[in-house]
């Protein structure tokens, strides 16, 4: 088995924008497994250094961050604290994913109304931090490195080991690394017509997923995790 050095705790879409998304960044987490390019004309610059930031995490949002695990925990715990939760947790219809661009990046964001999944992301922020091992001085150094934490950023920071969680938390699906204003431009509009067809519209979140970090640096799907009366019920909503 595959040694991982931190965990995470992500939404990884599933279905025909899973695999486009594989392809585009490079790596299919799911998997395991890199993954040829796709042809696309007309970017600024190689796809591979468009998609390099990104790429070792696979198609994903953050809900948890990666963490190291603490000394009073292992694996098993985490996973049996997991799936309780998720047991827990029902799963949240948002109206649809639209592209945009977030300071230097592109990402998938919600359309509609977000209180549920913010709700969900705190519930597994807060109810699973027992798992997660202080920050060393290193790490929170950079953190702090950039300079530009908010207050309420500094306090995620000190409490919960990462800034934008909580009220600073917002959901989205990196597609590529910071660009220059017009590359990013550029790309959206070159991106957004090979991404329409695989957009899920509504778009249900009834799963989460249980990541490792292995030697490399890349992110590896270790189990999903149904939520609540997701793991039974049907429905005409296409899964993120």
């Amino acid at each position: 088995m595959t040694r991982f050095q931190r965990y995470a705790i992500y939404v990884m879409p599933d279905g025909a924008l899973a695999h486009f998304g594989a392809a585009w960044l490079g790596w299919d987490a799911r998997t395991g497994t890199a993954v040829d390019h796709p042809d696309v004309d007309g970017l600024p610059r190689p796809l591979a250094e468009v998609t390099a930031t990104p790429r070792k995490y696979g198609l994903h949002a953050t809900i948890k961050p990666p963490f190291r695990l603490a000394e009073s925990t292992n694996l098993g715990k985490l996973m049996s604290d997991l799936a309780a939760l998720c047991d827990r947790l029902d799963p949240v219809t948002l109206d649809g994913l639209t592209l945009a661009r977030l300071g230097g990046f592109l990402a998938l964001v919600p359309e509609g109304r977000t209180e549920g999944l913010n709700t969900m992301a705190a519930k597994v922020v807060t109810q699973l931090d027992r798992h997660r091992a202080p920050l060393t001085e290193a790490e929170l150094a950079r953190r702090r490195a950039g300079g530009r934490l908010t207050p309420p950023q500094e306090a995620n920071l000190a409490q919960w080991g990462y800034p934008h969680v909580l009220e600073e938390f917002r959901f989205h699906i990196t597609l590529t690394g910071n660009l220059p204003r017009e590359e990013a431009e550029t790309v959206a509009r070159i991106l957004a017509p090979h991404l329409s067809p695989h957009m899920p519209r509504p778009c249900m979140i009834d799963s989460l997923c249980l990541m490792g970090e292995d030697e490399a640096g890349m992110f590896h799907l270790i189990h999903r995790y149904p939520r609540g009366a997701a793991a039974s019920r049907s429905s005409t909503a296409t899964s993120a």
